[in-house]
């Protein structure tokens, strides 16, 4: 198994750089118990590169990240950058293009609630009591976010704005192929969210999901509209385990799904491409109210460097022990700002870090 790796880490803006120091902290650790050897390189992405290069994916920020085994993405954006042109914008101009590029064709996003933690989720006690392990499957890279023609114009009486949506079969059959083959390492159940009673692209996405299913016989499959899917959700998320989206529906809910925790500041998420490689990040983006001030959440990042070494390096051990020790220091009671309701008794952004980090240190 190959033991030295590269990992090209982006921390991009607001309180990307915060957090990413905690992700940092335990690739030391590893490096330092021999346990592995991780080689990072920083690069800049996002408003920070518009303000030093003029671009928010400079040229050698992507050499960097080609040149790598894999990418740890803090955020991009914030309200500095807000005025400059739609396309040359940090979210626009980096993220997107880093996606096309790599061929990231699937957004992972897992949200896992303890049943001792349910009093961080906003749901009611009886919903939650028995905790919830749901990961959201998202086609990342066709759909409306990529179609073609988008724009706008004009007429001699008004003005309009057009976005197209565009899924062809071959790319339905490859997200669903890999929502179904992880599915067969958990507990075999997927629900396909679409909005196939108005929309042709959801009619064929569902005609090629019900195809694919039949290679797969163990696997149950369940389908519902989007606008139901997200009340079903909220009901009772226990019942759900794999949700298989297009790219427009699966940001919603797997935003949705990591609320559901208490903070969008736990969740993770992986985007891969067939081989492996893939951008790291937390889902909870820049933050920029917070930014600077030592009080951001930095498990979403933590997680997210725990789902790199499970997916992209196949180290699935050291993965769960980090897990392991993120879910342990919530169950000791050890929150950050936006986990406590008080706002008196937490963590900053470095101490539940060094508290991860303690226990990881005990683990390994």
């Amino acid at each position: 198994m190959k033991k030295n790796f590269k990992i090209a880490i982006l921390s991009g803006d607001g309180i990307g750089p915060e957090i990413m120091k905690e992700s940092i902290k335990i690739i030391d650790l590893l490096n330092k118990k021999k346990i592995i050897k991780i080689e990072i390189n920083e690069y800049d992405i996002g408003g920070i590169a518009i303000d030093k290069y003029n671009e928010a994916l400079p040229k050698h920020t992507l050499n960097g990240c080609k040149n790598s085994d894999s990418i740890l993405l803090g955020s991009v954006g914030g309200p500095k950058w807000t005025n400059i042109e739609a396309h040359k914008k940090p979210e626009i101009a980096s993220l997107l293009p880093l996606r096309k590029y790599f061929n990231l064709f699937v957004n992972l996003r897992p949200s896992y609630l303890h049943p001792k933690l349910y009093k961080f989720s906003p749901l009611k006690k009886k919903i939650v009591k028995y905790g919830f392990n749901i990961i959201c499957v998202r086609e990342l890279i066709s759909g409306i976010y990529y179609g073609l023609p988008k724009g706008r114009k004009k007429t001699k009486k008004s003005y309009y704005a057009f976005d197209t949506s565009i899924y062809k079969k071959e790319e339905i059959e490859r997200i669903a192929n890999f929502a179904f083959q992880l599915a067969l390492k958990r507990k075999k159940k997927i629900t396909s969210i679409d909005k196939s009673n108005v929309l042709e692209t959801s009619k064929l996405w569902k005609e090629i999901v019900i195809e694919t299913s039949k290679k797969y016989p163990e696997v149950n499959l369940s389908h519902l509209y989007f606008d139901n899917a997200v009340m079903q959700i909220i009901k009772n998320p226990k019942i759900f385990d794999i949700l298989l989206c297009p790219n427009l529906i699966g940001d919603v809910i797997s935003d949705e799904c990591g609320i559901l925790t208490g903070s969008i500041g736990m969740l993770p998420s992986a985007s891969l491409n067939t081989k492996n490689f893939g951008i790291y990040e937390p889902a909870g983006g820049s933050a920029p109210d917070i930014a600077g001030q030592n009080i951001a959440n930095p498990i979403a990042q933590i997680l997210s460097l725990s789902m790199l070494l499970k997916y992209s390096f196949n180290l699935k051990e050291i993965s769960t022990k980090i897990n392991y020790c993120v879910e342990k220091s919530l169950l000791q009671g050890y929150k950050t700002y936006d986990l406590d309701e008080t706002k008196k008794n937490f963590l900053n952004t470095n101490q539940m870090g060094d508290i991860i980090l303690k226990f990881l240190a005990q683990e390994l």
